[in-house]
């Protein structure tokens, strides 16, 4: 995760965070408009995020829910004011863009297929979000209607023609997906913390909630096409995964919605 040091961060920040990150080295390590995010250079390392205000209670939510089960940062602080501040721990751990997980393609696509069918088995009692299939389906037809269609970061196997055989494909499909697991909801290298091979934890768990398995797995396959920059990954993903439970023409619906944003 690159990091740009600053000599301070350009808002004003709440009193009761100050004083978890005074006198540290700050670092800016945001890779979304959406949201600034700085690296706190002190102790084990504090995350912390700053939004529009009531932008980040959903991630807030979902990061207390994760660390519940094991499987995330703990958060010290979420104030919304002005706007949104959210200060988590770090985890522990490199990302798995970290190059020397790149390195060995072969054992990182079976990591992550095999940690993200573990989260899949989780018991998801408690979860604040219980029905992100419904979210996500609503978020995808609003995209058709406004006309937001983009299949330019897509490799050609997931690939449409048009918006209209995207949409086409979804709606006649989308009764198939379901809400029966707990999702990460943007399973992709970066959000996956690995410490020596081992899941140290899930980052950026905002799109998380219960819903249809697919769509984690539709985000580990097209990171590991992403990041690796070749798509032969894609049928060990799914093996590493268990078959018995990928559906190659859900897959296919996850990436009809998915086009739209």
């Amino acid at each position: 995760m690159k990091k740009t040091i600053l000599e301070r961060i350009p808002n004003k920040i709440p009193y009761d965070i100050q004083l978890y990150i005074s006198g540290s080295n700050i670092y800016d390590s945001s890779c979304s408009p959406e949201a600034r995010v700085y690296f706190i250079d002190k102790g084990n390392g504090y995350y912390l995020k700053c939004s529009g205000r009531g932008r980040l209670e959903k991630e807030f939510r979902m990061t207390e829910y994760f660390h519940s089960k094991g499987l995330g940062a703990e958060v010290l602080s979420y104030i919304s004011d002005n706007c949104d501040w959210l200060l988590t721990t770090a985890v522990a751990g490199e990302d798995c863009t970290y190059e020397a997980y790149l390195k060995e393609p072969k054992r990182l696509c079976d990591t992550i297929a095999c940690e993200l069918r573990k989260l899949h088995e989780t018991d998801y009692t408690g979860c604040p979000v219980l029905n992100k299939t419904a979210e996500y389906l609503a978020v995808a037809e609003e995209n058709y209607r406004t006309g937001n269609y983009d299949k330019s970061h897509f490799p050609d196997s997931f690939g449409y023609c048009s918006a209209m055989d995207a949409y086409a494909v979804l709606t006649e499909g989308k009764d198939a997906l379901q809400s029966k697991v707990l999702l990460h909801g943007d399973y992709c290298l970066p959000n996956i913390i690995l410490n020596s091979w081992r899941l140290s934890g899930l980052i950026d768990v905002d799109n998380g909630g219960v819903g249809d398995r697919h769509i984690d797995i539709f985000w580990g396959v097209w990171s590991l096409w992403f990041n690796l920059k070749t798509n032969r990954y894609q049928d060990r993903f799914l093996d590493a995964y268990g078959r018995d439970k990928a559906d190659g023409a859900i897959l296919k619906i996850i990436a009809a919605a998915e086009v739209f944003g």
